[in-house]
């Protein structure tokens, strides 16, 4: 079984940047959406599919080890970079396996599987509403329409290490698979992805019209799709193939492999006792550098437990982590940035302290906040404006 391979991505209609990035290294397939502001989610996607790349090519461990280290990736650059501190990203990779195809999921990402025109949908979203939805809370049809619709509940890159949903399909000729980033799905209904893939034969024209009709729809995320038709022959590996194709909208090119480049340095001749003086203090570095990960990890650890409610942009925020700063290092950043003006909340006696931070045990609780604080401005006056 051979793939044929295509790829649209598109920066919408409201956005600034692309955010989304995608991976065509046949037999290895993925699409994943960043977040954590502009260069944050960019950095992230890119990062997560550069890895995953990386241990492609050099065969190290499975696709869900490979995902755990693109994950760890994200993690440290998030720890050790303030200028990206916070960010994560979703990802869904697929890796073709002759007469099956191995499927890879963190977030709201997703992977179909087009049948003889029947569309099947083969992942979950990892989000807020999909939880409430499997709970019983919220009804299919309020969770289309939820406010908090969009807030993950698991991504990549936001701890040491990520729940990975694996699958294996197993797939058949005339077979087509399509990766995508919600930036698609939030746009338009799966009856109309189905319309469009089976009513788009050529490949890269299917990838094209599925982004065009995202931005149709409004456009209000960055939209990016991975198309893979399934055809009898042998597989083709690399993506020097002739079958694979890319078309971007926007530009936000496919990730790269890495640089084959591997100068050869010699050392320098050692002065007698040296290499004893090297170990002696290549012992007291490590130990060094070991107590710093233990102490960074440990303070990661405890602020990804912490939660508080707060202010972004002039609305109320849910924030992850505790109000403060150290030596320029923020030891927070926003999960979800709600459409309630703080200057109406902090008009409540309640919630005058808002700017400061409202702590809550968990996610749960700053939710519960939010909702309390929606309910109360709503109730507020609403002054008419004078004649």
């Amino acid at each position: 079984m051979r793939v044929i391979a295509a790829a649209a991505t598109d920066v919408g209609r409201v956005r600034e940047g692309n955010e989304d990035s995608y991976l065509l290294e046949d037999p290895l397939f993925a699409v994943a959406d960043g977040m954590g502001g502009h260069r944050g989610g960019e950095v992230a996607s890119s990062l997560a599919l550069e890895t995953l790349q990386t241990l492609f090519h050099q065969g190290s461990g499975d696709l869900d080890e490979q995902v755990q280290e693109a994950n760890r990736a994200v993690f440290e650059k998030s720890m050790h970079d303030r200028r990206v501190a916070g960010m994560g990203t979703t990802l869904t990779a697929a890796l073709a396996e002759g007469e099956r195809v191995r499927i890879a999921h963190v977030g709201d990402s997703r992977a179909y599987l087009l049948r003889r025109a029947e569309l099947h949908l083969l992942t979950e979203d990892h989000t807020l509403v999909r939880r409430m939805v499997a709970e019983g809370e919220i009804s299919e049809e309020e969770a289309e329409a939820h406010p908090q619709r969009s807030v993950l509940t698991r991504a990549l890159g936001v701890d040491m290490w990520v729940d990975v949903d694996e699958l294996v399909v197993e797939v058949e000729q005339g077979d087509r698979l399509l990766l995508c980033t919600d930036g698609l799905t939030a746009m338009i209904s799966d009856e109309r992805i189905r319309q469009i893939l089976v009513g788009q034969p050529d490949t890269q024209a299917a990838a094209d019209a599925l982004v065009s009709a995202a931005n149709e729809a409004g456009g209000v995320d960055n939209i990016t799709v991975v198309v893979l038709d399934l055809a009898e022959g042998e597989p083709h590996r690399g993506t020097s193939s002739a079958e694979t194709a890319a078309s971007a909208h926007h530009p936000s090119a496919p990730v790269r492999a890495p640089s084959a480049t591997h100068p050869v340095l010699r050392p320098a001749p050692k002065p007698p006792g040296h290499g004893r003086s090297l170990r002696m203090a290549g012992v007291w570095v490590a130990v060094v550098v070991g107590a710093l990960v233990i102490g960074l990890v440990g303070l990661r650890f405890y602020l990804d437990r912490q939660w508080y409610v707060g202010v972004a942009e002039e609305h109320v925020a849910i924030y992850r982590g505790i109000p403060t700063e150290v030596a320029g290092f923020q030891l927070h950043h926003v999960v979800v940035e709600t459409a309630i003006p703080a200057d109406a909340a902090q008009s409540l006696t309640l919630y005058r302290d808002l700017q400061q931070g409202i702590t809550a045990a968990d996610r749960h609780a700053a939710e519960a906040i939010v909702e309390q604080i929606r309910s109360d401005v709503a109730r507020l006056p609403v002054e008419t404006p004078q004649p």
